[in-house]
């Protein structure tokens, strides 16, 4: 059987490492330009090939991976793609998207004799350069079976988690957490200075203690620091997950008033002004503090 022939769309920040690696393992690549050539430009000089649109991209791949800011993006991009999608063609869903969406996508492409796979990202586009994200699959068996080589050219931990959607149900749960301690961070902090306790002072204390961990790092490289960088994902998409995983609880019918406070937070902060490109969640912590008329020292 001829090895599969890989398409990307979306080689933004995650994606650049992730087509990268992949490349780096032998497959042929294919890729498509959206608004920033810079990344396309630089894999196109490894090797990878330039398609001129979605519908060529489709008829020179088998394995298509997507990285786009949510489900409406994939779903129309998937749309362009379709018809000249080869039969047996796998969509590789690497976006944080909803799993209603996900599982509405695969009858699409089965009515077409073609396949989906989610395969949600973990990491940061350091980790994706690197070859070293995780990520969380959902698909069939034997599609799972056949995506994993193309997997493992970009992510070091690799969860098989079910069928389709559940690799996306189980990245809304992460980023539930995530979002957690980005919003609970935010108002401690607040506090903690609205009652005379430094943020060096209370980072001094929890660094290194039973409460420290990866994200907190991260979420402090910027409070303490003042590493805009430090974890590049956008209070924008950040919302948008929660709106994702707001919408899965209602579809079984569960209370989920702590999700709805993360949310909220967000969204206040989204609404201040933190809609821009630019405004990363750990960046939450000053719009926390503006809102309770706390200026950080």
């Amino acid at each position: 059987m001829a090895r599969d022939v890989v398409g990307f769309v979306g080689v933004g920040l995650m994606g650049h490492g992730m087509a990268k690696n992949i490349l780096g393992a032998g497959f042929e690549m294919h890729v498509i330009a959206h608004r920033n050539r810079g990344p396309v430009d630089d894999l196109v000089g490894q090797g990878a090939q330039e398609a001129s649109s979605l519908a060529d991209l489709a008829a020179a791949a088998s394995i298509i991976h997507i990285c786009a800011p949510g489900s409406p993006q994939v779903e129309a991009i998937v749309t362009s793609l379709l018809p000249t999608l080869a039969e047996g063609s796998v969509i590789v869903d690497c976006s944080t998207s909803d799993p209603t969406s996900t599982a509405k996508l695969a009858d699409i492409l089965g009515e077409k004799g073609c396949f989906m796979a989610d395969a949600p990202l973990g990491g940061t586009p350091v980790q994706a350069e690197a070859g070293e994200l995780a990520t969380m699959v959902g698909a069939s068996d034997d599609t799972f079976t056949r995506i994993k080589p193309v997997l493992d050219a970009w992510a070091g931990t690799i969860v098989h988690m079910g069928d389709v959607g559940a690799g996306h149900k189980m990245k809304l749960l992460n980023n539930m957490l995530a979002m957690g301690y980005a919003a609970m961070y935010s108002e401690a902090l607040a506090l903690s200075e609205k009652v005379g306790i430094t943020t060096e002072q209370f980072d001094s204390v929890i660094r290194g203690s039973r409460m420290d961990c990866g994200f907190y790092q991260t979420f402090m490289g910027y409070a303490v620091e003042g590493n805009a960088e430090a974890h590049k994902f956008t209070i924008t998409n950040a919302l948008k997950d929660m709106r994702y995983l707001e919408a899965m609880a209602d579809s079984v019918n569960l209370a989920n008033p702590v999700g709805n406070a993360i949310k909220n937070s967000l969204a206040m902060a989204h609404a201040d002004g933190g809609d821009g490109p630019e405004n990363y969640v750990p960046h939450l912590v000053d719009y926390v503090a503006k809102r309770n008329g706390v200026t950080r020292s």
